[in-house]
């Protein structure tokens, strides 16, 4: 399953030098002080870049929105006679609910937390009607339908071909994201059906015929009944019908 991954530690401060702010912006040397748009509008800029390069980084497709959430508009800091400084509180990525620090560290030193949200939009796997439980999934089952998969805290799967021939855990309706808890591998054998059992190694292969005696998905192991000689094996599930035994 894919799930969504994240990768990115962030553990040192990260620092955006913005002379739009800074010693050539006229209006803010003239008032000697930070307002609340100016701080938004850097907030904004460092993590536009932060969540563009972690993107890249961890191989993730998707498109991202920053919001930065609104400051008191009465809000006047000194202005910095340093490069403000960037880091995020408590979050080892930059996605979903975000907790920014700004600070300076100047000749009037301040530090500020801006909320901040990231979200990120991919294609996940969504069921087009309801399914009962034990079902098997089929391609006409299910859709692509992008999500901002930042609020998906149970997971989600983003490719179709992990989910075709899975079999539901639970009931679940239409517009369900599936979810790998929502996901087991099915039976490829089941309790009392006739098998076919291979055993041998290199070219040297023999078969012969066989009864499950449980229910079994591909790589399990479980119990089967050679037919010819009425003893109880274990063996490996290779496919439908299918069973492997060692020598």
């Amino acid at each position: 399953m894919t799930t969504f991954r994240r990768h990115l530690a962030l553990r040192c401060h990260w620092v955006l030098l913005l002379p739009a702010l800074f010693g050539a912006c006229h209006s803010v040397a003239q008032s000697q002080s930070i307002g609340p748009e100016q701080l938004i509008g850097a907030s904004q800029q460092f993590l536009e870049e932060l969540v563009s390069a972690h993107l890249q980084r961890s191989s993730i497709q998707g498109r991202h929105e920053v919001e930065i959430s609104r400051l008191d508009p009465r809000l006047r800091l000194a202005e910095c006679t340093r490069p403000l400084e960037f880091s995020l509180q408590g979050q080892g990525h930059p996605i979903g609910r975000l907790s920014l620090r700004v600070r300076c560290t100047g000749t009037t030193p301040w530090a500020l937390l801006v909320p901040a949200h990231v979200r990120l939009y991919q294609p996940v796997v969504t069921l087009v009607h309801p399914l009962q439980r034990n079902s098997l999934v089929q391609a006409s089952d299910i859709s692509l339908v992008e999500q901002d998969v930042s609020l998906l805290r149970q997971g989600f799967i983003t490719e179709t071909q992990q989910v075709i021939g899975q079999k539901l855990t639970r009931n679940l309706g239409a517009n369900q994201i599936l979810t790998p808890s929502h996901l087991q591998q099915a039976e490829a054998v089941r309790k009392g059906e006739h098998v076919v059992i291979s055993a041998g190694t290199g070219s040297i292969k023999v078969k012969m015929p066989g009864e499950a005696l449980s229910d079994g998905a591909v790589g399990q192991q479980i119990r089967v009944r050679n037919l010819r000689s009425e003893r109880i094996i274990r063996a490996r599930v290779t496919g439908p019908g299918q069973v492997e035994a060692g020598m």
